[in-house]
């Protein structure tokens, strides 16, 4: 599953400050060092050779982001930086003026939003600049003067919450009757009321405020030694061709119809990453330890009390997730079987779970891909399709794979008066096709919501963030089964629908029961080493797949996949591409059996933010993560898609 960078959930500020930084960190003494020459070489240079790319050929052009939309000169980029260094000062010479006044109030307010706005699309370039080529070092430190800006942000901000607690409810919501222009601060300044027990007096803030960065490092260095760092293998494949195995290659190639190559891919690719197990273990253990300890600070039980409590989403969404997953595990299993009995294998490995149940010649270049996808979301009306079209008609994304580029795909929206950009490592496949379906599902989400919020309330929390992305991609499946040429190209795509089903409803919950385990040991006490977290994901692994009767073998090898998986370092996130898909899959029900009403109670949700709690906004939409029935209606629309791929295999 891809990750989504860009995705900026509605928090108040405390947790604005502690998430963010899971995507942006840096080494503050680092930094302090080079500053100085980063203001005048870096900045300059950097812009300078933007300046230079305008001279690439127009097709190239149209396959990469214009970043000049954001700044369009270095002076302007400069120019924001220190409008936001003035703004940081300028927001910490506020505290103790909250309660003076509703006008005084305001200012604080408008002050602070205004130059977190501004500040999201200045870390957006160069954050974006930067995962063109992580091995660009001048584009690295470009990004540290990102963080950096944040982490100062962050810092000026360590009085605010103690602040507002300090001025009471009763205050705040007599000032906001008093002066109705604070109505649109009312649901942040609710949430950071309601978490009042969580949040410290103005200097514990202000020292956690300054650990912020050095606790996110792990995922910083992680990242580097993930994209730029590991000397990828190559592969000499069935076809004579060599191949490089790093993630795009790895992704691409596992699922090739040879079964010799899909071992060989496999064995490359896991043996890298092997030899680096003791340090990323060692990387990740430290990320644990650091959100243990942030949790215990905040004095939360748990770390999955202090993630679910940022969004107010109560436990028994990710226990009841976890529970009806494990219960569905023979659904799962027969799946497994019926693959291991399409590609005709007598005993299935787990290099046998990727290769498409049927083969197709079909490519999917971008210009195709777009056409077809703008065509699959007419179910959603009209008006959907327009903004669609009219976005993907210019220059957001980042299309094609590079060395060096960050991998994966992802929609960054933090720049909300300019417009989202996608990152996407497009490889003319079905894969890729549908990952535009789900990047478009955010940007769309992020394009709905911008219109119809004011800005403190547009920014949609994570639980709703992955269900227009899922949901898009199952609009997408059904488009591509109704306009199958064949029954073998049908079958394709049934097949495809179920590994997304596998991949996202059970794989995501296998991620997130692996993770819950993890953090219940560090929290229990125990030391974590890369060993040790390999047998633990090994015998998760095993369990999901059965491999005790032989569903589907496990090598140790592959035990050490968890190394592969960049979200453990957004703490508590994989659950949500389940619950998503659950949810998106009950939304696309309605939208399919009511038309026009069930895409407005789609659109509806999308529209609406964070102006609510996501908990209670999907409830609102008609779904209730809480009870198993979503769950099992998901599951009930897997083992149907079944039931038709073995009566079209009959035929």
């Amino acid at each position: 599953m891809i990750v989504e960078l860009g995705v900026l959930p509605s928090k108040p500020v405390r947790a604005f400050k502690e998430r963010l930084l899971h995507l942006a960190t840096l080494d503050l003494i680092y930094l302090q060092r080079v500053i100085n020459v980063l203001i005048k070489r870096v900045i300059f240079a950097i812009f300078l050779g933007v300046c230079l790319a305008g001279s690439a050929s127009a097709e190239q052009d149209a396959t990469t982001w214009d970043l000049t939309a954001l700044y369009a000169t270095p002076d302007d980029w400069e120019a924001a930086r220190q409008k936001l260094l003035s703004n940081f000062e300028k927001i910490t010479a506020l505290e103790g003026t909250l309660g003076k006044s509703p006008k005084t109030l305001q200012h604080a307010l408008d002050l602070i939003y205004n130059t977190e706005r501004e500040l999201g699309r200045f870390y957006s370039y160069s954050s974006l600049l930067s995962d063109e080529d992580l091995r660009d070092t001048r584009h690295q430190e470009m990004d540290q003067l990102g963080n950096l800006a944040y982490a100062k942000f962050m810092e000026s901000l360590a009085w605010f919450e103690p602040e507002v607690l300090k001025v009471g409810e009763k205050k705040i919501r007599k000032f906001i009757r008093k002066n109705p222009d604070l109505a649109i601060y009312q649901a942040p300044l609710d949430n950071i009321l309601r978490t009042a027990g969580h949040t410290l007096d103005g200097k514990g803030e202000g020292i956690l405020a300054l650990f912020q960065t050095p606790m996110g490092a792990p995922s910083t260095i992680y990242s580097l030694i993930a994209n730029s760092d590991i000397p990828w293998p190559e592969v000499t494949l069935s076809d004579g061709k060599s191949y490089r195995i790093d993630s795009q290659g790895y992704t691409r190639w596992r699922g090739s119809a040879n079964r010799d190559d899909r071992k060989k891919v496999f064995d490359a690719y896991w043996n890298e990453w092997l030899a680096y197990r003791n340090t990323v273990g060692a990387i990740l253990n430290a990320h644990l330890q650091s959100q243990v300890a942030l949790a215990r600070a905040r004095n939360y039980d748990s770390v999955l009390q202090r993630e679910l409590d940022q969004d107010n989403l109560p436990e028994a969404v990710y226990h009841t997730l976890v529970k009806e997953v494990n219960a569905a595990l023979p659904t799962l299993h027969r799946y497994f079987k019926l693959r291991a009995k399409i590609l005709g294998v007598k005993e299935m490995h787990y290099y046998d779970i990727y290769p498409p149940l049927a083969e197709m010649d079909k490519t999917f270049d971008y210009e195709a891909s777009k056409a077809i996808t703008l065509e699959a979301m007419s179910a959603l009306g009209d008006d959907w399709v327009k903004r669609q079209r009219d976005g993907m008609s210019q220059r957001w994304a980042h299309v094609y794979p590079q060395q060096g580029k960050r991998s994966g795909a992802y929609m960054n929206g933090w720049a909300v008066d300019v417009h989202p950009y996608l990152l996407l490592n497009h490889n003319d496949d079905y894969g890729s096709l549908s990952t535009l379906a789900h990047e478009w599902g955010h940007a769309m989400h992020t394009l709905y919501a911008a219109e119809t919020q004011p800005y403190p309330t547009y920014r949609y929390a994570t639980f709703i963030a992955e269900i227009p992305s899922t949901s898009l991609e199952l609009i997408l499946q059904d488009y591509m089964v109704k306009h199958a040429a064949s029954n073998k190209e049908k079958i394709f795509y049934l097949g495809e629908g179920l590994e997304n089903l596998r991949a996202t409803f059970f794989r995501q919950t296998m991620f997130a029961e692996f993770e819950l385990a993890l953090y219940q040991k560090v929290e229990a006490g125990e030391a974590l080493t890369g060993e040790k977290i390999s047998a633990i994901y090994g015998d998760i692994l095993k369990r999901y797949h059965n491999h005790d009767d032989k569903v589907v073998v496990i090598d140790d090898l592959y035990s050490n996949e968890w190394m592969f998986i960049p979200h453990f370092y957004r703490n508590m996130y994989v659950f949500q591409y389940a619950t998503s898909v659950t949810a998106g899959t009950a939304l696309y029900e309605r939208i399919v059996t009511e038309g026009e009403s069930g895409v407005k109670n789609y659109i509806d949700l999308l529209r609406a933010g964070s102006e609510d709690y996501p908990y209670n906004l999907l409830t609102r939409a008609g779904v209730d993560l809480a009870k198993p029935e979503p769950y099992r209606a998901l599951v009930n629309k897997m083992n149907a898609v079944m039931d038709e791929m073995e009566l079209l295999l009959k035929q």
